[in-house]
């Protein structure tokens, strides 16, 4: 017999921004399983009512909204249909994202750096910001889905961490604003994520080197105190933590899930 899955978050609405097949769904997925209803938006809705439907099968709510959340007024109205829908919002995951050009600072593209602020920063303030009165209502929370590219300097990768770092200052800040109101507001910042993306990359080196993907595996996980890619379901585990009850006093923090690839 399957033990029951704890319900820290029964009763609670989650909106989850940037859903798509990764972590996404998984985070949605796990709210739903710990007692949330979910309301699951990304700019296209390709994915969305597959995930809805699987949230519904567990038994709780889902709403489904295709928006592009660094439009003001679409994000303006996203927020509207969710309040009239469910009247309450008690967590805000903003996951949504996009990488800007991994190349050098120097040459890397100045308006696709632009398009990374706008959707890796100013549309998580802009959310926030809308969802400010609901959330403190109802004494809730907000996630915000950073990256461990925050712990390394590694070359190419400085616009993708200028947005990032940006994410966190936001984050912290907002701690300190929204706390008075009962708000609270922490990242988790994944490492490695092992879903589809990861495995078609870890696929292709291995093709380029001649060898099996599960050797590609095995020598980036050994840079990793467990010895193993923290998967989406894991990543998840730690945003219901930060919306739950169990992290009422918790906020302003960086929660690092990344097998201690790097240790903060």
């Amino acid at each position: 017999m399957t033990p029951a899955e704890p319900t820290l978050l029964d009763g609670k609405v989650v909106f989850v921004s940037g859903v798509g097949p990764g972590l996404g769904r998984a985070i949605g997925l796990r709210c739903a399983r710990s007692g949330a209803d979910v309301v699951l938006a990304a700019r296209t809705g390709s994915r969305l009512d597959e995930v809805a439907d699987e949230i519904t099968d567990l038994g709780r709510r889902a709403l489904p909204v295709a928006a592009d959340i660094t439009d003001a007024d679409a994000a303006g109205h996203l927020v509207e249909t969710v309040l009239e829908t469910f009247g309450r919002v008690d967590a805000l995951v903003n996951n949504a994202f996009v990488i800007p050009p991994l190349a050098d600072l120097a040459e890397a593209d100045f308006e696709r750096i632009r398009a990374g602020f706008e959707t890796n920063v100013l549309a998580a303030l802009r959310l926030t910001r809308l969802f400010t009165s609901a959330l403190a209502e109802s004494g809730g929370s907000v996630v915000m889905i950073n990256s461990s590219v925050l712990r390394h300097s590694q070359r190419l990768f400085g616009a993708y961490r200028m947005t990032k770092a940006s994410l966190l200052a936001l984050a912290q800040n907002l701690s300190t604003e929204l706390g008075p109101k009962g708000v609270r507001v922490n990242t988790v910042a994944p490492g490695y994520i092992w879903a589809d993306s990861l495995k078609w990359y870890f696929d292709h080196l291995a093709g380029e080197r001649g060898v099996d993907p599960q050797q590609v595996y095995d020598e980036t996980a050994a840079n990793l105190d467990l010895r193993k890619l923290p998967e989406p379901d894991e990543i998840a585990d730690a945003v219901v933590f930060l919306a739950s009850p169990l992290a009422r006093a918790i906020t302003g923090q960086c929660l690092d899930v990344n097998g201690g690839e790097y240790h903060h």
